[in-house]
């Protein structure tokens, strides 16, 4: 039986999955995400990049949370009649952040600090998930903005890449990366 609260979600978490593969093709921990704005629309997509930058911090959700903040500063500056923002806010109110795996301290931290309404996420990362396994960083009752959390959408499809690559032979650092 389908589970309504996860259904809204499969279109954005495919788009995921897609960043997430990228990320394998280019040996870089199978993680992708995306930021849906508050109507829907797509505003970021990103996917790991820290083998391809050499960034310990480009990590996917980071990524995306920048770019959708640059997306909505940018519409905000747009003088058309109309456009969704009208003020030069950096906060994501009202966003929702989509990721292929659960989150880990550093980007559950920037989901909290970037103010989004939820956090989505796939497969659960027993090891550094700061979103409900390990810590659960997004509703510590201590901080300000306490973000919904919906886990276990497609948790199969994104927890499979990751397993996938994590067995695949692996020969010098690009190909070794830590999770």
């Amino acid at each position: 039986m389908d589970d309504p609260l996860r259904d809204p979600w499969l279109p954005a978490m495919r788009l995921a999955l897609a960043e997430a593969e990228q990320a394998a093709r280019e040996s870089d921990v199978p993680v992708g995400a995306v930021v849906l704005g508050p109507d829907g629309q797509l505003l970021a997509t990103a996917r790991n990049e820290r083998e391809a930058t050499g960034d310990p911090t480009a990590h996917a959700e980071l990524l995306a949370l920048r770019r959708a903040a640059r997306a909505l500063h940018t519409s905000a500056a747009d003088p058309t009649p109309g456009t969704a923002r009208t003020t030069h806010e950096w906060r994501l109110t009202n966003c929702t952040l989509v990721v292929t795996l659960e989150p880990c301290t550093m980007c559950a931290g920037a989901a909290v600090l970037s103010r989004v309404d939820r956090v989505v996420y796939g497969a659960r990362d027993a090891k550094a998930g700061a979103a409900g396994s390990l810590w659960d960083v997004v509703r510590d009752r201590r901080l300000n903005h306490r973000p919904e959390v919906i886990a276990g959408v497609l948790p199969e499809e994104c927890g499979r890449l990751l397993t996938d690559f994590f067995r695949r032979p692996r020969t010098g650092p690009a190909d070794n990366p830590a999770p």
